[in-house]
């Protein structure tokens, strides 16, 4: 769609989409790929929401991410923690295969595993996709479990999700929240290091955090992919000044996410999204805010931000407050792939 047309669709200048379009957006999580395992949700559909309106899914797909011209993203690959944990690993590597396989076959999308797979995406035209993994007990059977991520197919692995596991405990309410990494957990994110897998510490517990702060490789990037932050709206999932700090003396990002939830009590908009980029401008500067929606991952997103094709609202959002070019160009994507590229080239 011509950017003039995209611009009065979304009441926004065409300025906006222009930036939007020519920047290196990445989305540090989306979570898609779980529905079509599910009910066979078709990325390869364009989608406008679901049967439940901006509701849990619908938010994303492959076409309106080439269309709108979202550069990256990592599609996220889900664990089921009520399988056992070989099951869960034979789960994982089968899915494993489904993605990299729906990514090949995608049109305009090609599967990257590093910051220059993705320059050489974006020269070509394609939508880059990374992969992650939400909740490392997909592979929890041993240490040795982690070979599977030798190849570097998979950019990053969130430690925790919802529910506590061998590796320590969630943010989540119901979980052990003053428990932290056990010590598998510990070696865990060693071998990670290792391997150059991202560690991801979105959901989890505050002590775990700092666990694995302490043990990781001080020469790498630390990633939180999908949060809100605590100085903004205190809620058990969002991060506090202390960990953002910690994120950013790694040389890492934070992804800011879309769930209404998590970053405001009422009349969550698009504005209150930038107040939490804000915020991480203001505490650890401009190098570490980064957009890591969760679209699609049960959420309820902003209503003007109903999936990613309303993108160049923020970018406005962003516009209207002041923000320079290159700083609005860091957010969308620049700081992500820094990152990325710290972590293995």
């Amino acid at each position: 769609m011509e950017a003039g047309s995209v611009a009065q669709e979304l009441g926004v200048t065409e300025e906006a989409v222009e930036l939007f379009r020519s920047s290196d957006a990445i989305d540090l999580h989306l979570e898609s790929f779980v529905w079509r395992r599910i009910f066979g949700y078709d990325l390869n559909r364009v989608h406008r929401g679901g049967f439940l309106g901006r509701r849990f899914f619908g938010h994303a797909d492959f076409p309106t991410a080439r269309q709108i011209g979202l550069a990256g993203a990592t599609w996220v690959i889900s664990t089921n923690p009520a399988r056992f944990a070989r099951g869960r690993q034979h789960a994982f590597e089968k899915n494993l295969g489904a993605l990299r396989t729906l990514l090949q076959n995608a049109s305009g999308v090609r599967h990257v595993r590093n910051a220059a797979e993705f320059r050489a995406a974006r020269a070509a035209g394609d939508h880059a996709a990374f992969i992650g993994i939400q909740g490392g007990n997909a592979l929890d059977d041993g240490i040795d479990a982690l070979e599977v991520l030798a190849d570097r197919s998979v950019l990053r692995v969130t430690l925790l999700h919802l529910t506590s596991s061998r590796l320590g405990a969630t943010s989540a309410p119901g979980g052990r929240r003053s428990a932290g990494l056990t010590h598998f957990g510990r070696a865990y994110v060693e071998r990670l290091n290792e391997l150059r897998v991202g560690v991801d510490l979105a959901h989890i517990s505050r002590p775990g955090f700092f666990d694995a702060v302490e043990v990781h490789d001080k020469t790498l990037p630390l990633f939180v992919t999908h949060t809100g932050l605590a100085g903004v709206y205190e809620h058990w999932r969002n991060i506090t000044d202390e960990q953002l700090a910690l994120v950013a003396d790694s040389g890492g990002t934070v992804g800011v996410m879309m769930h209404s939830a998590f970053l405001g009590r009422r009349n969550v908009t698009v504005a209150t999204v930038v107040d939490h980029l804000q915020h991480v401008v203001d505490t650890v500067g401009e190098d570490h805010a980064s957009i890591g929606t969760d679209y699609d991952g049960l959420i309820i997103p902003p209503k003007d931000m109903p999936g990613i094709w309303a993108f160049p609202r923020l970018v406005q959002e962003m516009l209207d407050r002041g923000w320079s070019e290159p700083r609005i160009r860091k957010i969308l994507g620049g700081n992500a792939l820094r990152a990325i590229e710290a972590l293995r080239g």
